[in-house]
């Protein structure tokens, strides 16, 4: 069983993973579709606690480095919740990223308000652009009490996504999932998203269980298997410890809507990404060869539409 003490913590830092040589396309390829990056000079991230592992840049350099040797060939930046009024300029920083094309990150989810007035001037201005492809809100923080995505305005946010061809990151509180689910059902032409496997409790997920089956029951609802490594306790966790949450994920949403995700820096608080990628593959090793080249590659091409 994968054991992340202190001498696996260590040795996962340095070491190779079997898969690195892996070609674009080929059964070991990955996609990471939950990418973060900042830089603290040019924006406000108000939400990291002062003096923690946080609270510093997370520049693409650094997320090279992360990387390297993992196969990753490409990722998705998603939005790290700056302050409001940085909203458009995070989504300019990351088109010029993006076309640029000298880093990892092809695509990338803004942030956004759907709830807001203006929302739909600020993102209209995107809809022809070849690297946004959709908006996440954080709905378990701050002002974002429960029932916060079933406001009228925030429905007629999403809906607006759908017709513009972006897409929407649910990234709630798993008791909320019953909300993500009126959601969805008031929003049939918006694709969706859920971050985190629905951020479950590792220990006690029955009503989990039963609330996100119900919602994969929805189509347009696609299943991120990323973050939860991040709820693990540090330097104690197993890969055996995330298999029920992860195999249910596969198990309710199938092989065709499911992508892998790092969560990237915030997986550190408890594992590298060589550390969650290794027991991630662990868990589906005995899965059919195609279902793990859509979870961790096929599926993230064609719903983020890369090249």
């Amino acid at each position: 069983m994968y054991r992340l003490d202190r001498r696996t913590f260590l040795a996962g830092c340095l070491a190779v993973p079997t898969f690195a040589g892996a070609d674009e396309g080929s059964a070991e390829a990955v996609i990471d579709t939950h990418q973060h990056l900042w830089d603290r000079k040019k924006f406000r991230l108000d939400w990291i606690a002062k003096g923690s592992f946080l609270d510093r840049d997370y520049l693409s350099s650094d997320y090279a480095e992360a990387v390297k040797g993992l196969g990753i060939r490409q990722a998705v930046y998603l939005e790290v919740d700056v302050t409001p009024s940085q909203q458009l300029a995070e989504a300019e920083t990351l088109i010029e990223l993006c076309r640029r094309g000298d880093t990892l990150t092809r695509a990338a989810v803004i942030s956004g308000r759907p709830q807001a007035e203006d929302f739909g001037k600020y993102i209209r201005r995107f809809k022809d652009s070849p690297y946004i492809k959709g908006v996440r809100r954080v709905l378990h923080a701050g002002e974002t009490k429960p029932g916060h995505c079933l406001d009228r305005a925030f429905i007629q946010g999403i809906r607006l996504l759908g017709e513009l061809g972006l897409h929407f990151e649910l990234c709630l509180r798993h008791a909320e999932i019953p909300d993500a689910i009126k959601l969805v059902d008031a929003c049939p032409d918006t694709r969706f998203v859920l971050d985190h496997c629905g951020n479950p409790d590792l220990k006690k997920h029955e009503q989990w269980k039963k609330d996100i089956a119900e919602l994969a029951r929805r189509k347009h609802v696609v299943g991120k298997v990323s973050g939860i490594v991040a709820s693990a306790e540090p330097g104690k966790w197993s890969a055996a410890d995330l298999a029920p949450v992860v195999n249910h994920t596969l198990n309710v949403f199938g092989p065709d809507r499911v992508m892998f995700g790092s969560d990237w820096p915030v997986c550190l608080k408890a594992a590298t990404i060589a550390q969650w990628l290794t027991a991630l593959r662990e868990i589906v090793a005995e899965r059919k060869a195609d279902e793990r080249r859509k979870l961790f590659h096929d599926n993230a091409v064609a719903f983020y539409r890369l090249k």
